[in-house]
């Protein structure tokens, strides 16, 4: 049986293109340009200036105007015009009273500038720009007249507040210290309507940590370069865009009270992957040295009397160094005030004590005092 078949119908054509023939008044319509609506950025030139009011030739839609508040908020712009001066305004009503356009110069203005900024964020435009001030969160700035903000979290690691266990106080002094520089910064963030701006002073390295961090693992050494030394540790650059602390703890197997006399900025140091955590690495220097309390284990016992220097005062006591590496703790409850175990115990000075507790594997002693050496 031969396959049914039904004629097109009209709609059947819809989908073809078939020229459509335009009248004379038609085309004239479609080439009239459309008359500026409210918030449209208009270009016309200069035709009268008086005490109180500019006036606008907008060809070929008639007169604009600009007085009364607009006129008032752009005197630093109408100061400088003069008749014949080309002008761009945006509408704030789009015929008055008096058959006039209103505009406004000052929103223009900020319209202009506000489209800049979105064309710096998509261009990733390079700006360099003073610190006008800083707050316990980041940097201020100002760009174009707007002020913007730079989070601390946004600034390179050579500009980041180093300050252990985030004091908010500490931060301050840190950033404080940048106010009246001068930083390479980028817009990361445009909100025109609540007016803010914020830059980014990392570079594209910096934004591609977490991908650089991903070559890493925990246990790996590295090599790397000391970029910066303050009172908790150090800071090593372990390649380009990459940069990991090693706390004071994980400096060396000994008592480290200050970290600047084991190390200075550009020393090249071996250092382990000892934590991979949001994109931050932590460093250890001292366990690529032979820890001292593997060799204790076989030298020393409780009950064992020891010879031991005192090396430091804490709030629980003192700290007595059997070894290079090596300490226990001098209880302060075997004294009678945190005075009389100072009189006692000096710093410096070697004394005998017997062991309490010794965990070599945790890395525990605890020592009694046994009197003068």
């Amino acid at each position: 049986m031969p396959e049914n078949t039904t004629n097109p119908t009209h709609t059947d054509y819809d989908a073809e293109v078939i020229p459509k023939k335009t009248s004379p008044m038609g085309q004239l319509f479609a080439d009239t340009p459309r008359p500026p609506a409210v918030a449209d950025i208009v270009e016309g030139e200069v035709a009268m200036i008086k005490a109180a009011a500019v006036y606008v030739t907008l060809h070929p839609f008639g007169t604009g105007i600009i007085y009364g508040r607009e006129y008032i908020n752009a005197r630093d712009i109408i100061k400088n015009l003069a008749v014949g001066d080309s002008v761009t305004a945006i509408v704030t009503n789009e015929e008055n009273e008096n058959g006039y356009i209103e505009l406004s110069l000052k929103e223009a203005r900020q319209a202009l500038i506000w489209g800049e900024a979105e064309q710096a964020l998509t261009q990733k435009t390079i700006f360099e720009l003073p610190i006008k001030d800083a707050n316990k969160g980041g940097l201020i700035m100002e760009w174009q007249g707007i002020q913007g903000f730079i989070p601390a979290s946004q600034l390179k690691p050579e500009h980041y507040p180093r300050v252990e266990g985030g004091d908010k106080d500490k931060i301050l002094d840190e950033l404080q210290k940048l106010v009246g520089e001068t930083l390479a910064v980028s817009i990361i963030g445009v909100n025109p309507k609540e007016g803010k701006l914020i830059f980014s002073e990392k570079g594209p390295e910096e934004k591609d940590r977490e991908k650089i961090v991903g070559h890493y693992s925990v246990g790996d050494i590295v090599e790397g370069e000391v970029t910066g030394i303050v009172d908790f540790g150090i800071f090593i650059k372990v390649e380009e865009g990459l940069e990991g602390l090693a706390h004071i703890s994980e400096l060396d197997w000994a008592l480290v009270e200050d970290p600047h006399k084991l190390f200075t900025v550009g020393q090249k140091v071996s250092a382990k992957v000892i934590e991979i955590k949001d994109s931050q690495i932590s460093l250890s220097v001292k366990q690529l040295k032979q820890n001292p309390w593997t060799k204790a284990a076989d030298k020393y016992a409780k009950d064992q009397v020891v010879d031991a220097v005192i090396i430091k005062y804490n709030k629980h006591g003192a700290l007595a160094s059997v070894e290079e590496g090596v300490a226990g703790l001098v209880h302060i409850s075997e004294f009678e005030s945190p005075e009389k175990l100072r009189e006692t115990l000096e710093l410096g000075k070697t004394y005998k004590f017997k062991i309490n507790l010794f965990e070599p594997k945790d890395q525990r002693m605890t020592l009694s005092y046994a009197g003068e050496k």
